[in-house]
Parts: structure tokens; C-alpha cells; sequence
């Protein structure tokens, strides 16, 4: 089958270099970390690989943890509390709701990409004695493949001292500078992403200043609490860091596949939202008839799945469609034909 739904956008999980790097540092330090980084797990190749990324990302500093979802739900509850206000996009991956909803904070949700809606509730809780606002948002969000507005999202948190956190699981090692994601050269106060998906590996990090890595190594429970990553992992990150500022060519045929996929689709009649990067919706609506394309479509050797409530609103299941940069033009040749073919039966 074609796979037209995993979060491998450049290709890197089959990628020899990431094979090989990973089995090396198995050899040389063992199948697992035994311990927390806290404890003793913290081996010397997880800062220098911190201090790479930390240059690529243009931050002061890095910290690499367990997974995209463990890093939501613990370093948004290290930050906030009972005290606080989060302001949340309406779309924001599940991951990051629970991490608001374990912060315990006052929690207000903004439409979604929509300044004018933040702006008016930063205006309206300005004065309300909170102990900080936060602005918690995607850069590529996961299910409409657009992209939020990070020039008006750092205007307005310095215009009302609020703390911007973006997660850039979706664009870390696909846009931005060298690849890595829409937050370089923005003044944000912290960057969240992961290696599971253009990086080709596992794990997730956070790009920021000095004092807040340190804050975090002192004060983040999932950080603190967990076994780290093991070392084939780490070999898996640092092999992928490496050949990820050199994949322009990949990244432009990536962008220009998804381009000529939304275009294709349109002319059909599809509905495509607002992607404009490498994930592309087929916006279906009922969930019985997104199941039923998907099944239509795996009987004729593509893999995408129905996406469907609750990931979804009611209303709203689609197929969500998302480009490898491995992707020929005939692999998105014949998807499109199988979906004409569904138009026509």
C-alpha cells in the first residue's frame, strides 16, 4: 500500500544514516538509559545533542524529553496554576488541552487563528490580578495543515507581557529556516516539537532560554519522573539534526506535491480547508462516509485514514492526507485517480 497518513515528511525513519546512528550508540552505550537523566540516565551525548539543536532551533537552549504528548501535559503544569489564565486555540492538538487542563488554570479558548478574538480577551483579563497569561498554540496545526500567525501572536504576548508557548510538531524539520520550523528567528518564550515525524525517530524537546532549561530539569515531572530516552534514540535524533539543514530539495518537492495534491483535489470538487503545508484534508463531514472512502481507498492500495470525533467536531471527519517527501507525482497520480474513480461510482 501507498502510505498517505504517517508523519514521516521527509523520508527520515527509512533513512540509512538514522539506521546506523542509532545502532552505534546502542553499541557503545547500551539498549536503555536505566534511569531517570535526574538520576543517572543523563549520558553525555544527550547535551551535546541539546546544544545542536539548541543552534539549529536559534534559542539559547534545548531540553530533550520523552514524547510530543508527555512534554505537553507536564511542562504546560510546570508553568501554569490555579492562579494562571490560558488563552487556547480552538484547534490546539488534544495533547495540549490535557496539558491546560492539568495546569489548572482559568482556561479560555480563542477561535481559532483569529488575533482580533486574542486580542480581545487579553484586553479583557489584562487587569484581573492572574499570575501570568499564556498563549498556547500550534505553528502547523495537525488536522487542517494551516499555519498559525506567529508575527501577531509575539506582537500581541509583549503588547500584554502574556507567555507565548507554540508546538512545532508539525513543521519542526519541514519549514522555517534549515527546516527547523516556522518559530526561528521569533521572539517566543517556548518552543515545543518533536522527533517523531519529520525527524524520523521518537522523543520531543524544548527550545528556550537558559534559566527556563533549568527551571524545567527542576521543576517538570515528566522530565524528572521518567526513565529518558534510550541511547539508539538519541543516536536516531543527532543523525536526523544532522541531515536535516541540508534537505532544502526535499522540503521544496514536499511543498510542491502538496501544492499540486490541494490543487487536483479542488478541481475535483474536494474541500481542502485552509492546508496550506504538507497535510491535506479531504473534508467529508459525516463520519459513516469519511470510513467508507477510507475503505474505498485501502482496497485500492492506499493507506489514509478517516479521521472522525471526538479528534474532530461533529460534522467535521475527513481523510486526512499527509505527504512524504519519499512521495513520487504518480503515488499522488493514483490517488487521485482511485478518488475520481470514487466520484464516479
Amino acid at each position: 500500500m501507498v502510505n498517505f497518513c504517517a508523519n514521516d515528511y521527509l523520508g527520515l525513519s527509512m533513512h540509512p544514516l538514522l539506521w546506523e546512528r542509532s545502532q552505534a550508540y546502542a553499541q557503545k552505550y547500551g539498549a536503555g538509559s536505566t534511569a531517570s537523566r535526574l538520576i543517572c540516565g543523563n549520558f553525555e551525548f544527550y547535551e551535546a545533542v541539546e546544544s545542536r539543536l539548541a543552534q539549529l532551533k536559534q534559542a539559547e537552549a534545548a531540553l530533550i524529553l520523552n514524547s510530543g504528548f508527555q512534554a505537553n501535559i507536564s511542562v504546560i503544569p510546570a508553568l501554569a496554576n490555579r492562579n494562571s489564565l490560558i488563552l487556547s486555540d480552538s484547534l490546539n492538538h488534544n495533547s495540549l488541552i490535557q496539558g491546560c487542563r492539568l495546569a489548572r488554570s482559568k482556561i479560555i479558548v480563542y477561535r481559532h487563528n483569529d488575533m482580533q478574538h486574542l486580542e480581545q480577551l487579553l484586553t479583557e483579563n489584562a487587569g484581573k490580578g492572574f499570575t501570568g497569561i499564556f498563549i498556547v498554540t500550534e505553528t502547523v496545526f495537525s488536522m487542517d495543515g494551516d499555519q498559525a500567525d506567529l508575527d501577531a501572536l509575539v506582537e500581541l504576548s509583549k503588547k500584554f507581557s502574556a507567555f507565548l508557548i507554540v508546538d512545532e510538531a508539525h513543521a519542526t524539520g519541514v519549514l522555517g529556516h534549515s527546516g527547523m520550523g516556522l518559530a526561528c528567528g521569533h521572539d517566543i518564550d517556548l518552543v515545543i516539537g518533536t522527533f517523531g515525524k519529520a525527524c524520523g525517530s521518537f522523543g520531543a524537546y524544548m527550545a528556550c532560554s537558559h534559566q527556563l532549561r533549568e527551571f524545567m530539569i527542576n521543576c517538570c515531572a515528566g522530565l524528572i519522573y521518567s526513565t529518558a530516552l534510550p541511547p539508539s534514540v538519541i543516536g536516531a535524533i543527532a543523525a536526523a539534526l544532522d541531515l536535516i539543514p541540508s534537505m532544502d530539495a526535499e522540503r521544496v518537492s514536499l511543498q510542491e506535491n502538496a501544492a499540486y495534491l490541494r490543487r487536483s483535489l479542488q478541481e475535483m470538487g474536494w474541500e481542502t480547508g485552509p492546508s496550506s503545508t504538507q497535510i491535506v484534508p479531504i473534508m467529508i463531514g459525516e463520519e459513516a462516509e469519511a470510513l467508507a472512502l477510507a475503505q474505498w481507498l485501502a482496497e485500492n492500495q492506499i493507506l489514509a485514514i478517516a479521521i472522525r470525533p471526538p479528534t474532530v467536531p461533529e460534522g467535521a471527519s475527513r481523510i486526512r492526507l499527509s505527504l512524504s517527501a519519499l512521495h513520487r507525482r504518480s503515488h499522488i497520480d493514483r490517488l487521485i485517480d482511485v478518488l475520481r474513480q470514487w466520484q464516479n461510482k
